[in-house]
């Protein structure tokens, strides 16, 4: 068992976006639940936080980039996402912070690149 030196903040997605992937064309007509999206949500390594409060700042600060990923998963035409504000993200999303992670595999991590959203393309 090792201690990693991330800390996670998990995206749990809120009625108002479930509201937002339901108006978009093609529409998914009642087929998802709220508690299926909060179920299986998207878990972030972070920066390591001594506290609660310095995760979510951290959070916060990355607020845009974290909203254009999780709209780009349902949706890659942006000309359907709202314009984002911290308001909007914290009215769509649950932040949920956890400042211990603990690898249990003995296998070395794999990283495979990411690609980073380009919000300012416009």
């Amino acid at each position: 068992m090792y201690e990693v030196n991330r800390s996670v903040a998990i995206i749990k997605p809120r009625q108002p976006f479930l509201d937002w992937l339901q108006n978009l064309p093609g529409s998914l007509d009642g087929q998802l639940q709220l508690d299926q999206l909060r179920a299986d949500c998207n878990a972030l390594l972070i920066p390591a936080a001594d506290d609660y409060d310095s995760a979510e700042d951290f959070v916060r600060l990355h607020y845009r980039t974290l909203f254009g990923a999780e709209l780009a998963d349902w949706c890659d035409d942006d000309a359907f996402w709202p314009e984002f504000t911290p308001a909007l993200f914290t009215e769509w999303f649950d932040v949920e912070i956890h400042s211990v992670l603990t690898d249990l595999v003995d296998n070395p991590l794999e990283r495979e690149p990411f690609i980073p959203l380009d919000l300012d393309h416009n």
